[in-house]
């Protein structure tokens, strides 16, 4: 019997694992063969599809460098608030939201998302659509599937995502251009985002987060709704600390888990009223040589989730404020 199933065992094996990558930087790597195999009986895609996607893949390893150091974890909020809350954001903005008022004012009424906070994400992710990225999305997807071991399953989770999205939408595979991290479009979605959460606003058959401003803002407003915005929310509020204060006893983070009233005990204070039961977040940035207290609400952890980083949500805050306050002086 055992004799048996050895031999059965060599017969079955040249069939499973015949498949291979002839060509490219990921030429006979049994694993991404095993991943071609599989796509190719879960998807609609057939091996030979997908055969020629793989067998034209360039390995991408300027971007170990990049993920290993984002700037939100380098950099202190002085410095990081710095590179987005120019001038020239501010007026890009502001003529983002005077060219497509009636869009945006129109995807707001729907989602109750503000148009400030709207065109102040567009406009960190990509200056309102000039700087979309270089990397090619496939083949960086694929490096670091199968070379960045420290995050291997999130990008082989995106990868699978983006050849469906590519299915889905007719996309040229090859030919999309992203992020570092396969982030794509004007808002910068990955590919699980853009498949769960981008929409198709303008009603043509596609999302297209590349060149339909109905879609693109459509889907940020939308991407919001479906993490929790709060309909007429706050978002952020400053606070001052007085000198004998315990402060360093709180844990600071982005999701609210402290009465307000807690945050008062502590030695913090705000010019704006907070009901003393109102679930906050601690938010703590570095100025410098000092630090800055925030409060955090609802809000601003649903923009977390666009970027997990309390430097990212409160940069796109500021900017939504200075674009708002300067939308308004041009009525």
């Amino acid at each position: 019997m055992i004799r048996y199933l050895l031999i059965l065992g060599l017969l079955i094996s040249p069939a499973i694992f015949a498949l291979e990558i002839s060509s490219g930087d990921y030429a006979g790597r049994q694993d991404v063969a095993e991943f071609v195999q599989r796509m190719a009986k879960e998807s609609s895609y057939t091996e030979a599809e997908l055969l020629t996607l793989f067998n034209q893949v360039e390995k991408q390893e300027h971007l170990f460098a990049k993920l290993d150091k984002p700037a939100e974890k380098e950099l202190h909020w002085y410095q990081y608030r710095a590179i987005f809350l120019k001038q020239r954001r501010i007026d890009g903005g502001v003529e983002f939201w005077i060219k497509h008022r009636e869009l945006l004012q129109q995807v707001s009424d729907n989602t109750g998302v503000p148009v400030e906070i709207i065109v102040a994400i567009i406009g960190v992710e990509t200056f309102y659509g000039t700087y979309r990225g270089k990397d090619p999305v496939f083949d960086s997807l694929v490096t670091l599937t199968f070379d960045y071991p420290r995050r291997a399953k999130f990008f082989r989770q995106e990868l699978e995502h983006f050849l469906l999205l590519a299915k889905e939408q007719g996309f040229d595979a090859r030919a999309l251009r992203g992020s570092y991290a396969g982030a794509m479009g004007m808002p910068q979605f990955i590919s699980s985002s853009y498949r769960n959460f981008a929409v198709d606003f303008d009603q043509d058959g596609q999302i297209n987060l590349f060149d339909s401003i109905p879609d693109i803002t459509g889907s940020v407003a939308n991407y919001f709704v479906k993490h929790g915005w709060q309909r007429g929310g706050r978002v952020a509020r400053p606070l001052d600390a007085i000198e004998d204060n315990s402060i360093d006893k709180l844990e600071p983070g982005v999701k609210p888990g402290y009465p307000w009233a807690r945050l008062k005990q502590s030695g913090l204070s705000s010019q704006f009223d907070i009901a003393e039961d109102t679930s906050v977040a601690l938010i703590v940035l570095q100025q410098k040589g000092r630090p800055e207290y925030w409060a955090g609400f609802q809000n601003f952890y649903v923009i977390t989730r666009y970027n997990h980083s309390e430097l990212y949500a409160m940069a796109v805050y500021q900017l939504a404020k200075l674009i708002q306050n300067k939308f308004k002086k041009t009525q």
